[in-house]
């Protein structure tokens, strides 16, 4: 089993850029993907991105590629999320998960990850 504690949310001017953490406990978080999901108010949980075990590689949601970037540091039990050019659309509560299935593609649905941290609020003004 993993815990995860996000950090990193706040609020920013649209244009500004964020760095999401998520350190996770125990001894095997190399074994896990893990992911990034968010909610806005009145709204699904969305898919954000996810990163492989090894970090090699990354999936992206459309409405956020090429502005944020998720990466891991398995030696530090965390993974982060680079946001950059913060837009409004992008305020929601942030959740960092981690799942333990091996197989398949890309896990982009939040029935996928076992694991999820409480959240941080990300607000972004314009």
């Amino acid at each position: 089993q993993v815990q995860l504690v996000e950090s990193g949310g706040g609020s920013v001017q649209a244009g500004s850029s964020l760095r999401l953490s998520c350190a996770a406990s125990g001894r095997t978080f190399s074994q896990y993907v893990m992911g990034w999901f968010r909610q806005a108010p009145g709204k699904e949980r969305e898919f954000v991105a996810t990163v492989s075990r090894s970090g090699g590689m990354t999936y992206y949601a459309g409405s956020v590629k090429g502005r944020f970037t998720i990466s891991r540091d398995n030696a530090k039990n965390t993974v982060y999320l680079k946001m950059t050019s913060l837009q409004p659309e992008d305020t929601a509560v942030y959740y960092c998960a981690a799942s333990r299935i091996y197989g398949g593609s890309y896990y982009i649905a939040p029935s996928q990850y076992q694991y999820w941290g409480q959240g941080t609020q990300v607000t972004v003004s314009s």
